[in-house]
């Protein structure tokens, strides 16, 4: 059981993950995260080639170590699906994030559910490899039938419980995104 329940707790992680990239109305580090810069021919994630800061609420600063990766890094920017145009002065690259327009926000909105479904699909996946693996104990005599159907309703609860934690994640996480 608990191999299983690791398994929907990661799940639970990766939705938390997923949702860090999605665009709310203020700046949030996070949102590079699955930004990679050519570094010297190796593609390095964002956070290992400058310091990143939030000095103004819906502004970013990228801060490079080393000034000659300023166009890579506006390269890979651009080329991400983030939607900003990043601007430099030599030394840092700013990204101005703007007010978020009703559709955009509504649009955003909808990648989350889509993403909390996707969460809460995997987490019945695990149930499912979960039932598998208690038909075959049951067959090769390792458990017996009450176990099986004990084992069954265990899993069946957990399954709920992490099914309305993916919601509460879902519903906080519009929530933020729908507030001006």
């Amino acid at each position: 059981m608990e191999t299983f329940q690791d398994r929907m707790e990661k799940t639970i992680q990766n939705l938390e993950e997923e949702f860090n990239t999605i665009r709310v109305g203020r700046a949030n580090p996070h949102i590079l995260d699955k930004i990679t810069v050519d570094y010297y021919g190796t593609p390095t994630p964002l956070q290992q080639v400058g310091n990143i800061s939030v000095p103004e609420a819906r502004m970013l600063l990228i801060q490079p170590w080393d000034s000659s990766l300023i166009k890579e890094i506006e390269k890979a920017i651009q080329a991400s699906d983030v939607g900003i145009n990043p601007s430099n002065d030599g030394k840092v690259i700013r990204l101005v994030f703007p007010e978020l327009t009703e559709e955009k926000r509504k649009e955003e909105s909808k990648e989350v559910k889509k993403k909390g479904e996707q969460a809460k699909v995997a987490i019945r996946n695990i149930r499912r490899d979960a039932m598998d693996f208690f038909k075959k104990e049951r067959k090769e005599n390792a458990i017996t039938e009450d176990d099986q159907k004990d084992l069954e309703e265990k899993l069946q609860k957990m399954t709920d419980e992490y099914i309305k934690k993916v919601d509460k994640r879902i519903d906080a996480k519009i929530k933020e995104v729908m507030s001006v």
